[in-house]
């Protein structure tokens, strides 16, 4: 203790030359000569002091050395180390530079929350809140640390007054912090138990975590959170009002807003306009725009002017429920009070527009943003390219595309997409490949949206191997095929009549859980009975229905049609009848198929008397259906009844067409009644049906079978002059 004291005095400013001074340091050369230095003292905390280790420690921070600070962090007891670290951050006040480093040393070292807690109730202290909250972030997010431990460590480490001004920043920003770290439910948990420990969060920390609760739609934790915050009997502000009046409209209870806005006002606070918009765009986003309409009168009542929120809601909620006109006379109301519209002003417009196919509106709501000084955004540019895309006018689509670029808007998934099916629809294929490739260089990540576009695509054009291969890497990216992605492929294999692949494609369908529906069967079905493997076809229906997905119309008409045309027509008409049992209405390709079926089997007279059950069950024949009987009577020389249907066909308004007029020349060509042919080719001529290569050759044929080479030669000149080349054989 005589060496501290000594250092202590001989440091002191008052000191003075004394010859006491002078005889003790002649008298005592042995002890100056083994005391060890100030930089070589042990740093045991056994072996000294608080304070001399406490000035050690200091001594050899300022000479950079931080190595002895983590060795007695990592080797003392937590007790001690509490006690040393307050009064080592004291002392290192003084010298700023060194802070940071001593902070993040400790911060580092120290496993111990409460060390952690100790520095941020520093930082706090110390104006210092970025850094708090960084250590708050560290702590809450170290594994293992529960928020009640937490909790405990601040408050141990806390002013024993619970409702400092130090403690309650400490806590608000503790909240804030869950909140940015979006650990909400945490947070709200912290939230309860300081309360329940009787520590005071402020209403601004508060209103922080019950807007992010409520943005994450958790609407019944956040009035678990406001309730516990009110029978507390804190008060609540505006901000506070209009975050639940927001959960009171994303829950759908807009029927109790006038309660809670009427129990607001008791507490003195009232609505304002952000209140009144919340409440008009959440009307309008369910269809009451009347009542959100009722809502704007009610504000000018109270004194508020609808602003350009106000004025975008309204806008979007006429558009949705397709007033368009009024939307655009709401819009002539806004730019006419003042208000400068913005890229959400237009946009709902420029989309109902592009739903709507309306091309030409759709750039008139677009020029009318730019000469009104709007920037569009990608939603603006999305849909105008879009809406070109789609109605086959691709270059003007890539020109927006452009232009978009040229704004300085970085082009992302969503438009890439929306370009790739515009040539996809072209049947370019290697066109939506470029501006793929375009969209992985730019950084923007396919999903599964574009991929199966682009197998559309690729299946669109047969070029079934490359979307094979495209499949195999969306696998390998981690993109998980879709409902979509699979019946895509299952429908290009099995129009490419690859069945074997796309029952295997099926069968992976049902091993990922995703469920078919009726259109992935009749897919499989219509497959099946195109190769003519009738039985594969039924067991895919008796599968069907086994999974409870009930045939369509369209299901009974692949079946029939199946049926039909291998002459099955007993089967056909068994579906028939089941058909109308379930109530299904048969279509018209449904009968006409009946009917084909019949001709397959030979039996013309139950075809011909189905035309009546067909007209009977409210299927009104048409050309087809007629053209179809017309043909196999000319065809069995039967031309009476030809001539029957013709007059029957045209009694219902359905004018002969080529078809008819052919199949009655060609017949009567065949069988050598040329002078009836030639009056069925001046007939079709006068009724405005100009003459085809078929019927010219019907012509010819029907002249060289009787020898007339010389009529035969005429017609095919009179074909040669309508810009027809003959057939080398006639």
């Amino acid at each position: 203790m005589l060496f501290v004291k000594l250092l202590n005095f001989s440091n002191s400013k008052s000191m003075k030359f004394n010859p006491l001074t002078t005889t003790i340091l002649t008298h005592t050369p042995r002890l100056i000569s083994h005391t060890p230095s100030f930089s070589s003292l042990p740093l045991s905390p056994s072996s000294l002091p608080n304070a001399l280790l406490i000035d050690k420690l200091l001594f050899r921070l300022k000479q950079n050395d931080f190595s002895s600070l983590r060795t007695h962090l990592l080797h003392s007891n937590s007790t001690l180390t509490l006690t040393l670290i307050p009064q080592l951050l004291q002392k290192c006040q003084n010298y700023p530079l060194l802070l940071p480093n001593l902070i993040q040393t400790i911060a580092s070292t120290s496993p111990n929350p409460s060390i952690i807690a100790t520095l941020i109730h520093f930082l706090v202290q110390s104006k210092k809140l970025p850094e708090a909250q960084s250590l708050l972030l560290r702590i809450i997010r170290k594994s293992g640390v529960s928020h009640v431990e937490v909790i405990d460590s601040l408050i141990s480490t806390s002013s024993s007054n619970l409702n400092s001004n130090q403690n309650v920043v400490v806590f608000d920003l503790l909240i804030r912090t869950y909140v940015q770290a979006r650990k909400l439910r945490e947070g709200s948990e912290a939230f309860q138990l300081l309360r329940k420990r009787g520590f005071c969060v402020s209403i601004n920390a508060c209103n922080a975590l019950l807007g992010a609760i409520v943005k994450v739609g958790w609407v019944d934790l956040a009035w678990k959170v406001y309730e516990d915050f009110v029978k507390s009997g804190n008060i609540v502000n505006v901000y506070t009002l209009n975050i639940m009046v927001n959960a009171l409209c994303k829950d759908g209870k807009l029927d109790n807003v006038g309660v809670y806005l009427s129990e607001m006002e008791e507490k003195g606070v009232y609505a304002d306009l952000v209140t009144y918009n919340t409440l008009v765009n959440a009307y309008c986003r369910r269809g009451l725009v009347s009542e959100a309409f009722g809502l704007v009168d009610c504000m000018a009542g109270k004194g508020l002017k609808p602003g350009l929120f106000t004025y975008n809601a309204l806008i979007n909620g006429l558009c949705k429920e397709g007033s368009y006109e009024r939307a655009k006379r709401v819009l002539d109301e806004m730019l006419g009070v003042g208000l400068c519209p913005n890229a959400a002003t237009f946009n709902p417009m420029l989309v109902e527009s592009c739903r709507k196919e309306d091309v030409w509106e759709a750039e008139r709501v677009f020029n009318e943003m730019l000469q009104r000084g709007v920037v569009p955004d990608l939603i603006s540019f999305s849909s105008i390219v879009g809406v070109f895309s789609r109605n086959g006018e691709l270059g003007r689509a890539l020109a927006y595309f452009e232009k978009m670029k040229g704004v300085g808007l970085v082009p992302d998934t969503v438009i890439y997409t929306i370009l790739i099916n515009g040539y996809c629809r072209n049947d370019d294929v290697s066109g939506a490949l470029k501006m793929r490739n375009e969209m992985v260089e730019r950084g923007c990540v396919m999903d599964v949206v574009t991929y199966n576009t682009l197998l559309n695509g690729l299946c669109r054009g047969k070029m079934l191997d490359d979307a094979d291969e495209l499949f195999k890497e969306m696998v390998e990216r981690g993109v998980f095929p879709d409902f979509y992605t699979l019946t895509t492929l299952i429908h290009g294999y099995c129009k490419d009549g690859n069945m074997t692949k796309a029952l295997s494609l099926f069968e992976t369908m049902t091993l990922r859980s995703l469920k078919p529906d009726v259109v992935t069967y009749n897919t499989l079905m219509d497959g099946f009975c195109k190769v003519g493997e009738m039985e594969k076809a039924k067991e895919l229906w008796y599968d069907m229905i086994s999974r409870e997905i009930f045939p369509s119309y369209i299901s009974f008409s692949i079946l029939i049609n199946g049926f039909c045309s291998l002459g099955l027509v007993s089967e056909a008409f068994r579906l028939w009848d089941e058909m109308k049992e379930k109530g299904i209405k048969p279509t018209l390709v449904t009968c006409n198929t009946i009917i084909k079926g019949y001709l397959r089997a030979g039996n013309l007279s139950k075809a011909n008397d189905f035309l009546n059950t067909m007209i009977s069950e409210g299927v009104p024949p048409d050309c087809i259906t007629y053209n179809t009987l017309i043909n196999s009577f000319v065809k069995e020389e039967n031309f009476d009844r030809a001539f029957f249907l013709i007059n029957n066909m045209e009694e219902r308004g359905l004018l002969p067409n080529l078809v008819t007029y052919n199949a009655i020349l060609g017949g009567f060509s065949r069988h050598g009644r040329m002078q009836e042919a030639e009056m069925v080719l001046h007939k079709m001529i006068d009724k405005g049906i100009n003459p085809d290569k078929s019927t010219y050759t019907s012509l010819i044929n029907g002249y060289v079978s009787k020898d007339n080479m010389k009529e035969a030669f005429r017609v095919h000149d009179e074909m040669l002059q309508r810009g027809f080349v003959p057939d080398d054989k006639f």
